[in-house]
């Protein structure tokens, strides 16, 4: 009969244990995670008048015809890893450019017919 006893209050304390633990690792896995850093890309008036679609990962950012002005775009990091691919619209080429993962500001220009990235440090 203690026997009985013992064995059922060590069942219903590890059965509480258990309990407490799934619950406290479930509420830290729904936590959403946050990134620190921005990327600022800068579009010389090179692409002036031309048909560009601009993406980071598969957001899209932009799509149209770019001003004769030096364009700006102000982005925060929202996941590990970020690609920014511009498309050129009239013939679908498409150049990527692997971001860094803490930042930066990006300057991209035409050179000839050719997309030119300049990256400098988060700091700007």
């Amino acid at each position: 009969m203690v026997f009985n006893t013992v064995l059922f209050f060590a069942v219903l304390a590890i059965t509480v244990i258990f309990l407490y633990l799934s619950y406290t690792f479930k509420r830290d896995a729904d936590k959403k995670k946050t990134y620190t850093g921005e990327y600022h890309i800068e579009l010389t008036a090179d692409f002036a008048g031309e048909s560009l679609s601009i993406y980071v990962n598969d957001s899209l950012l932009m799509n149209g015809i770019l001003p004769d002005t030096v364009t700006t775009l102000d982005i925060d990091r929202f996941a590990d890893e970020h690609v920014l691919m511009m498309v050129d619209n009239q013939t679908d080429a498409t150049t990527p450019f692997n971001l860094n993962k803490k930042g930066s500001k990006l300057t991209v220009k035409k050179v000839k017919d050719e997309i030119v990235f300049e990256e400098t440090p988060a700091r700007f």
